[in-house]
């Protein structure tokens, strides 16, 4: 056998960087995963508020629809935001 093969220092080297490896991908999925949901989550607001201005009766509520697509918007850059942070802790 080879010396680098029955170094344990050297396999446990290896097992750290495959370690960091597994650790970074799951990190890059778990971030592309919050990007996905917070998309989907815009998308929902814009068509639950075209929903609500296409059914209002008058300028009150159409402007209402509108403040609330906003807010949902809002939320769910927040909510992706702070998971993207705990990601990085």
């Amino acid at each position: 056998m080879s010396k680098a093969k029955m170094d344990p220092s050297n396999q446990s080297n290896t097992q750290k960087e495959e370690e960091t490896m597994f650790s970074r991908i799951r990190k890059e999925c778990l971030s592309f995963t919050t990007s996905v949901q917070e998309s989907l989550q815009h998308k929902k607001a814009f068509f639950v508020g075209q929903g609500k201005k296409i059914t209002a009766r008058n300028e009150k509520e159409a402007s209402e629809a509108d403040l609330q697509t906003a807010k949902m918007q809002v939320e769910a850059t927040n909510e992706a935001e702070q998971t993207k942070k705990k990601l990085e802790m």
